[in-house]
Order: C-alpha cells, then structure tokens, then sequence
C-alpha cells in the first residue's frame, strides 16, 4: 500500500491518493471559468489522471465546472449534493450519485459523509430562483486510519465543532475576487473553523488561482486590491491560527503544489510556507 498524498491543484480542487484510491475534489483544471482567467499554470494532464472517484461540493460554476469534468471523461464516478443529479447526467455523465448531509459511500477503502455546509447551492447565484438548486455539502473522508475535511465553500456554522477532531482539514480562506461575498470563510473566520474542528493539519485552500480576467494587471486601486487576494489570505490565516495558540499545525501550498499528510498516530510537520514567492 502507498503512502497517503495530497495534492493542492488549485481553487478549490485537491487530489488525494489513498491507499489505491484517487479522489478528486471540485475540478478546476482550465485555464477559463467564464469570465475568469487563471493566474498560475493550466494543470498537466498528469495531474488529473486516474481519478476514481469526483466530490462535488456544489453547483456554482468554480466548482462543478462541466468542461474539467469532461478532460476526466463521462464514465468518471461523481458524487454532487442531493438534486443535482439528473442535471448533471442529462449532460452526458454516466456515473453520478447524490449525498445529502450524512449521507455516505464508499470507494474500495475509503468511505466518504457529506457535512453540512453554509452557501448558495444554485447554480447561478443566490438572488435568483430558476435552475438547477441543490444544497452546498462539505466532505469528511476516512480512509487507512486518516480523518480528511474538506470544506468547499462555506461559512462558520453551529454545529462545526462536531465536525473534529480531523487529521487535515482543508479550509476556504478566500475566492476569486478582491472581497468577498456571504458564505465564505476569511482568513479569520477559517482560523475559527480550525479551533472548532481541531485538525493536525490545517491547509489553506480556495485561493490565489481564479481572477476576474484583466484585474489583476489593471491600474491603480482595484488592480493592487486583485494582487493583494492573490496571495495574503493563507498567511493572514496561518498568522491568525499562531495568534490563537491553537495547536494545530499550518500548511501553505502554492496553486499545483503538495502538502505533507501526516501519518496515523504521529505528529504532523511543523509549519510549512510550501514554494511561497
């Protein structure tokens, strides 16, 4: 059996290979997503190769994006929230399952529970009321002796506590844009999320990958806003985790860049800044 890896490919997309199980979270693996450009390299198809099985965490277009969905191929295992499921095989994909908050399934070792999440689950946005709607889900993986969370886009929540204790958690510390709307974590709140949830590793995610096309270059104050987006968020979050005393450990990984999983039982690394620039 391998060695457990994880991957930050970038946004909100995480690979993990478990044992002889790859999961793939989100899949953003274009250099578009409409309106929004890429600010780090298009990910290699190596990166996306052998996929079993796809978590989707919601409907908005960031993180079910149909054409990375279709480099994976329509016979690719999907699992999406509970009602977007006809929806997305009218679209041509074959293997596609529900969760609903609690629900669960399992691919070979590694067993997947929908969590509840705070956010929009339409498709197009929260003020309107025609299209494909569905509840936002987080996903909690076990798999060899590891507790992995992944958050997909959500706010703090009562009830997050019970989430923990965690090995990784994989937390939203921001977006695509120079602010942010509701339903999201800041980098503050995300340093809230980590003393709820109590993970050994903490590893900052949905960020310094997506911009409004032409922002980031723009002039003057909304440019430098764009630039600021791109890269403070994961440290104003690991210095907000440091400033809590709280015991759980921080890693920052660049968009394509991986982070260390920490065996069962042992102590995770200390604090890592992963190929900053």
């Amino acid at each position: 059996m391998t060695d457990p890896t994880m991957r930050f490919i970038g946004h909100s997309t995480v690979r993990m290979d478990l044992g002889g199980t790859t999961v793939l979270t989100d899949p953003v693996l274009t250099a578009r997503v409409g309106p929004l450009s890429r600010v780090t390299r298009t990910p290699d198809a190596a990166s996306y190769t052998g996929v079993d099985l796809v978590l989707i965490s919601h409907l908005h277009a960031d993180h079910l994006h149909l054409p990375s969905l279709r480099l994976l191929g329509e016979d690719v295992r999907i699992a999406v929230p509970h009602g977007a499921g006809a929806w997305l095989r009218d679209r041509g994909f074959r293997r596609v399952e529900e969760l609903d908050v609690g629900g669960q399934l399992t691919e070979r070792d590694v067993r997947v529970t929908a969590t509840r999440a705070v956010h929009s689950g339409h498709r197009w946005g929260p003020r309107l009321t025609h299209g494909p709607q569905s509840p936002a889900i987080g996903h909690m993986l076990e798999a060899n002796g590891l507790r992995i969370y992944l958050a997909g886009d959500t706010d703090l929540f009562d009830g997050m506590s019970s989430l923990g204790p965690v090995d990784v958690a994989a937390l939203p510390v921001w977006g695509w844009g120079p602010s942010l709307g509701p339903g999201h974590l800041t980098p503050q709140d995300a340093a809230v999320a980590v003393g709820r949830i109590r993970p050994r590793l903490a590893v900052p995610v949905h960020w310094g990958t997506l911009a409004p096309m032409g922002l980031p270059r723009a002039p003057g104050r909304p440019g430098a806003r764009m630039r600021r987006a791109l890269v403070e968020p994961p440290r104003e979050f690991a210095a907000a985790v440091r400033r809590a005393r709280t015991p759980s450990r921080v890693v920052i990984s660049e968009p394509g860049g991986s982070v260390p999983v920490p065996d069962p039982g042992t102590d995770p690394p200390p604090d890592i800044t992963a190929g900053w620039t």
